[in-house]
């Protein structure tokens, strides 16, 4: 059984990290970006590395009783929409690195870091609309989870005995 409490906590920072994230591609870009791939693929990497726990996050949610709670279904597309930003974050630092490294195979490539510098703000935009995302489902979820202590019903509901015996309630609506 997969342990929402801990899922929420995971939720909760992921948004940190990705504050995080957001902060140090803008530094990189405020910068000249002398050297891009020792300035600017550290920051991939760990958009990368987030990006994969994201999905793995998603995957784990996906095959607990999470999609069967009110909303979760939602939320669950939500964060993976938010897990979409996150590896398209990771892609444009990679673009930005190739933009700035550029003027070592083409005479006529920008030299400047204006183009690097885009596409850091562009992978930064990504992972502050990724980040809200996360925000508002670790707290729907803080929520909810808050709500079923106080509410047997809810803890029954999202059991996986209750999920075995009927089926989800977002089955019964589509019929």
């Amino acid at each position: 059984m997969v342990d929402l409490t801990e899922h929420t906590r995971l939720l909760g920072e992921v948004f940190s990290a990705l504050k995080e994230l957001s902060a140090e591609a803008r530094r990189i870009r405020e910068g000249e970006i002398a050297k891009p791939v020792r300035e600017i693929a550290p920051l991939s990497l760990r958009v990368h590395e987030l990006a994969v726990q994201c999905t793995r996050q998603i995957h784990d949610l996906s095959v607990s009783p999470y999609p069967a709670m009110e909303g979760g279904a939602e939320s669950l597309a939500h964060l993976a929409g938010a897990c979409a930003q996150i590896s398209l974050a990771a892609t444009l630092c990679n673009l930005a690195i190739h933009h700035r490294t550029e003027i070592y195979l083409y005479e006529d490539a920008d030299p400047t870091p204006a183009t690097s510098a885009d596409q850091l703000r562009r992978a930064g935009d990504e992972m502050q609309r990724a980040a809200i995302t996360y925000r508002a489902v670790a707290q729907q979820l803080s929520r909810r989870l808050a709500s079923s202590t106080t509410r047997p019903e809810v803890l029954h509901r999202s059991s996986p005995q209750a999920h075995a015996k009927s089926p989800a309630p977002a089955a019964r609506r589509r019929t």
